[in-house]
């Protein structure tokens, strides 16, 4: 039995994260900058600290006497939070300095960051439909505005803190994880839930016409949450340094995708497309050449069945009367 401590254990990602660890029989420590009534999930036999990860002295207490970090904290969302919200995005560069710094100081063994696709470079995703965007596509450097740089740059700073201190350090890009038990209204959720919860709420009221961002052309792949953790955990357990894509190259568009929702809801929808909201880049795929190669890992779950199993989570979510977005699963 090891002692993890994750970071940004209140959110979608490492909520589950937290569980899967659990599971395996480790110890958890979790800290998270929400109020523990705001976090998704929430165990109650481990040390739950909210607290901002900005701060190093927050970052020296609860790195204390524990083996690894997983460090997936920071201010994010979809399209709309983050191309809105880019000094805000970009200040979490503070949490991934300062817990480096923690990780020294308390002589953590291994390290890990997860990153992002929007590092890649927004020249190769002009394009619907491209393909799958290689590890090297990151350079020349022209990420995401604001998100994608502080993913970057961070990226380096793990690279950096092996090569100057040997800190043990581990990178993954993330490409669009969905599934339950995350956010899917108040602005900060991305497509598959912000779609399931519209055609949802749709079939509901019997109003047929759902608001689509953009033309419905813009592609993207999305990864089932299920995968993202078995990713996630292979890479830290492995010996790769290198950064790897965590995605699935099942790329999809968004109409295509509303497609699917449709039969799984079982309900057709009119589609009222809005020009003027964020689109994000044209396309964005995975390719995962080199995390096949390199840990012998690669998605499973189709995005059909993962959306369903989003969609009939969010249907239940939905029709609880006392619903406002601030529940939590409780263990």
């Amino acid at each position: 039995m090891s002692r993890y401590l994750i970071c940004g254990a209140g959110g979608f990602i490492g909520g589950h994260l937290v569980k899967s660890l659990l599971n395996d029989g480790h110890e958890v420590v979790c800290a998270d900058i929400k109020p523990l009534e705001n976090w998704f999930q929430i165990f109650d036999k481990n040390k739950n600290f909210s607290l901002d990860l900005k701060d190093y002295q927050n970052c020296l207490e609860v790195t204390k006497n524990v083996d690894f970090v997983y460090n997936m904290a920071c201010n994010m969302g979809g399209m709309g939070f983050i191309e809105n919200n880019k000094a805000e995005c970009m200040l979490s560069v503070l949490v991934n300095t300062n817990l480096l710094r923690a990780c020294l100081i308390n002589k953590i063994k291994k390290y890990f960051f997860s990153s992002s696709a929007c590092v890649y470079n927004a020249d190769k995703q002009s394009n619907s439909f491209i393909q799958g965007l290689k590890e090297s596509d990151a350079y020349p450097a022209m990420p995401e505005d604001g998100y994608g740089w502080e993913k970057l740059f961070s990226e380096r700073m793990c690279k950096h803190f092996y090569e100057d201190f040997g800190l043990e350090t581990r990178v993954a890009r993330y490409h669009n994880v969905y599934g339950p038990m995350g956010t899917f209204d108040g602005g900060r959720e991305k497509a598959p839930a912000a779609l399931c919860r519209k055609l949802i709420i749709a079939k509901n009221s019997g109003k047929k016409k759902i608001d689509v961002w953009g033309d419905g052309e813009q592609t993207r792949s999305f990864l089932f949450i299920d995968d993202c953790i078995k990713g996630t955990k292979k890479i830290f357990e492995s010996n790769c340094r290198e950064v790897l894509n965590i995605g699935s190259e099942e790329q999809v568009s968004i109409n295509q995708m509303i497609e699917i929702i449709e039969k799984i809801g079982g309900f057709k929808v009119e589609k009222n497309y809005q020009l003027h909201k964020p689109k994000g880049v044209r396309g964005r795929n995975s390719n995962n050449d080199l995390v096949r190669s390199r840990i012998d890992w690669n998605f499973q779950i189709s995005l059909e069945s993962g959306l369903e199993i989003t969609y009939n989570w969010i249907e239940k979510e939905i029709s609880k009367k006392s619903n406002n977005n601030k529940f939590a699963i409780k263990y």
